[in-house]
């Protein structure tokens, strides 16, 4: 077998936090595999991850070929890395596609992964719940003992969470969430989305998904043209509850890189009065 040492674009973020190592392997047959080598025991999860959503979901992801806890070998996706209006419409598609796939309560069958942190998905009837307890608490507690998160926005977070009643709806219903939606994770090709990789699977309320799609500018205009047409976006997620969903991801963030993160929690706390 001969090797070179490509990545995928979004291999890149968690890499140094040594989630696994990366390796685009050539076969003697003419096809490209992809090679992730850990020592932590979480890429069985992955794997399991992989697999659900091939199963489950029309957005096209990483065939997976072997699967264990050390060791996850992929087919490989081409990606030329362009975002144009034709990917960003195609994506929409496909993803409010998956978000029509659904089940009787949030969470999961199984606990998931997001940058190698975990990711408890007890199952819950209420999202609220689900939310307040399982994502936003937990991470801020689990950045409060890796000390990325300064001791005093615990109590502030901890007051927002007491809020969320009054600024989230209460019938929400649990969709299927790729979980880990930014432009590092997004494969294109011909103007197509070629796949979506490195998931943080759950089910729960798609515009937690929209909201980390905005977060670094990855979902534009156009897909949300393109995807309200199909699925209809509520008053008041771009003004108020894309921020409030963003605080997951950017604890997420806090715990694995701490810095400008904590002051991007802050300013969304500020806002809402805490």
């Amino acid at each position: 077998m001969k090797r070179a040492f490509d990545l995928y674009p979004g291999q890149a973020r968690y890499l140094n936090h040594a989630v696994a190592d990366v390796t685009k392997v050539g076969l003697t047959d003419g096809r490209n595999l992809v090679l992730k080598l850990g020592d932590k025991g979480d890429l069985a999860i992955e794997s399991r991850m992989l697999k659900y959503l091939a199963k489950h979901s029309p957005v096209p992801s990483p065939k997976v070929l072997h699967g264990e806890q050390d060791l996850l070998i992929m087919e490989f996706i081409e990606n030329d890395g362009h975002s144009n209006r034709a990917t960003q419409c195609d994506l929409a598609v496909l993803l409010a596609g998956q978000h029509q796939i659904t089940q009787d309560q949030f969470g999961l069958s199984f606990g998931t992964l997001i940058g190698g942190l975990p990711q408890p998905n007890p199952p819950e009837k209420d999202w609220i719940t689900f939310f307040r307890d399982h994502r936003l608490l937990y991470m801020a507690n689990l950045a409060t003992k890796r000390g990325q998160l300064p001791v005093d926005v615990m109590p502030r977070i901890e007051k927002f969470a007491a809020k969320l009643g009054d600024l989230l709806p209460s019938d929400t219903k649990p969709s299927l969430l790729h979980g880990d939606l930014w432009g590092g994770n997004i494969l294109y090709h011909k103007d197509r989305i070629a796949g979506l990789i490195d998931p943080a699977i759950y089910y729960g309320d798609r515009e937690i998904e929209l909201a980390f799609g905005t977060l670094f500018g990855d979902l534009t205009p156009d897909f949300f043209e393109k995807y309200s047409a199909i699925l209809p976006i509520y008053p008041g997620f771009h003004e108020e509850r894309r921020d409030i969903y963003n605080l997951y991801p950017l604890l997420v963030h806090v715990c694995l890189f701490g810095g400008s993160y904590v002051g991007s929690v802050g300013r969304i706390l500020t806002r809402f009065g805490v």
